[in-house]
């Protein structure tokens, strides 16, 4: 039988039990509330532990990694970009925001009941949440960067003495639009905040237009020529021209052009103007008579061809009408090729009107660099295309497919001095050259023709005059220097 007093112990013992339990609950309570009001453990924002951080804490704790400048190497420099430059932000509210969601996401009993058994299931990653100025990034990156580490190629330039080019230097410049990519995934990153920026090589440019007009008179003075040269260019792709007239340093205006004896060069404009009047494809014995005109230079052939295809009488005329037509105002054929041919008419030109100048042009056949040089610019836009002024001023009655063929002739003429001599072996080249002599003695020396080669097509024309002689080797080689000099300006060593 229990006794009063063994009862009032166990009373008291249930009391005290009681009140422990209720002392105990409450500092678990206490203890679950004060870390409900962090983050757990585990918990990451943005690839930051923020467990067991308040939210300004956690804040604070993101602003400081996140601001840390990216390192920046390029062209062996290094620069530090601070991100706020380019306007990078983080969205801290949202991802804070996101984060509490995910502290509270469980009710708080049920929480603190997990609390007590020891159970807490792994935090959620909050993502990173973060803009930025891309107009801003490039513009730093065009005026900090580039503008100040970029090194431009420099030029080739002329081998003194020489009409080669001694090869220019590679240059660098930075890929503006390559660079923005990694730089934004360096801004949002914790552990890789260093960006190699891309780089690009960039080619010497090609001497300038002036640069290469002032080689080719210095080579036309240490050839030491004492005569008159008619000299014209014109790049194909860009229709940059160079366009002289000279005498020992003197220069003639080209406003009108030097008007020059066409000799054998005009039988380009006989070969275009037979394929405006045949209407069908040349027969054997036509295409036999242009193949020799051409590859022979023969003048009776010439003839033949003109009174078989185009007229027998004013052949000569039509063809100058022709020219006339095509805006070639300077350039005619005014009788046939064979002994004591007549004149069939007399032309007075812009180009030998001129007082200031004299080439003794003769009066059976005229032109000028220019003349020449535009008309064969008109047959490569043709073939090329089946543009240009042939098809468009004898419209239906020239073809593309004619305008190859007639191309396809004048790269049948081999002549291995004078233009042909300047460009490498097996470069193409379309041509026609001619020569006056008289009683042996040369006079005039002339060749026109399209040149295609790897840096680029261009027309060249160039026209040697002296009133007494011209020695062959000396003025041939002279053309073949100039025209070796335009080919190393189209096509320069590789740096």
């Amino acid at each position: 039988m229990r006794t009063r007093g063994t009862i009032s112990a166990l009373r008291w013992i249930s009391v005290f039990l009681i009140l422990f339990a209720v002392i105990l609950a409450a500092i678990q309570i206490a203890t679950f509330s004060r870390l409900r009001a962090v983050f757990p453990s585990g918990m990451r924002i943005a690839e930051i532990s923020v467990g067991g951080l308040d939210r300004h804490q956690a804040a604070q704790r993101l602003l400081e990694v996140y601001n840390l400048s990216v390192e920046v190497q390029y062209n062996e420099n290094i620069i530090h970009l601070d991100p706020s430059v380019v306007g990078f932000e983080l969205d801290l509210e949202s991802m804070l925001a996101a984060a509490d969601l995910e502290r509270t996401r469980v009710p708080f009993w049920l929480g603190f009941w997990d609390y007590l058994w020891g159970r807490q299931a792994d935090p959620s990653d909050i993502p990173l949440r973060s803009s930025f100025s891309e107009a801003r990034l490039q513009a730093y990156l065009a005026d900090e960067i580039a503008s100040r580490y970029d090194q431009p190629p420099t030029a080739p330039i002329p081998v003194a003495g020489s009409v080669d080019f001694q090869a220019g230097a590679l240059g660098t410049a930075l890929n503006i639009e390559r660079s923005i990519l990694p730089i934004d995934n360096a801004l949002r990153s914790t552990t890789q905040r260093v960006v190699s920026l891309p780089l690009e090589r960039t080619l010497p440019p090609r001497p300038s237009r002036e640069n290469l007009e002032i080689l080719l008179k210095q080579t036309i003075d240490l050839a030491e020529f004492e005569g008159i040269i008619g000299f014209y260019m014109r790049d194909l792709q860009t229709a940059q021209e160079i366009h002289f007239a000279s005498q020992q340093g003197v220069e003639y205006s080209v406003n009108p052009d030097v008007a020059f004896t066409t000799a054998s060069i005009t039988k380009i404009p006989i070969l275009i103007s037979t394929y405006r009047h045949i209407d069908k494809v040349p027969d054997p014995e036509t295409a036999n008579l242009i193949e020799k005109m051409i590859i022979e230079s023969g003048n009776e052939t010439a003839d033949w061809l003109m009174q078989r295809e185009i007229d027998p009488l004013r052949a000569p005329i039509l063809i100058s009408d022709d020219m006339q037509a095509l805006g070639l105002e300077n350039t005619f054929l005014a009788g046939h090729f064979y002994l004591g041919a007549p004149v069939l008419a007399l032309y007075e030109t812009p180009a030998n009107s001129r007082t200031d100048v004299y080439t003794n042009p003769d009066v059976y056949n005229q032109t000028t660099p220019s003349d020449m040089g535009m008309l064969l610019e008109d047959l490569y836009l043709c073939e090329q295309t089946g543009g240009g002024a042939l098809t468009a001023v004898f419209a239906g009655e020239i073809t593309q497919e004619e305008c190859k063929t007639m191309v396809t002739y004048l790269t049948l003429n081999k002549m291995p001095s004078l233009l042909e001599a300047g460009i490498p072996e097996g470069t193409q080249i379309a041509h026609k050259h001619g020569w006056v002599t008289n009683n042996g003695i040369i006079n005039l020396i002339g060749d026109a023709g399209i040149i295609y080669t790897i840096g680029g097509d261009y027309i060249l024309v160039v026209f040697l005059y002296h009133p007494e002689q011209l020695i062959w080797d000396p003025s041939s080689a002279l053309v073949g220097q100039l025209s070796r000099a335009v080919y190393n300006y189209f096509n320069l060593p590789t740096p």
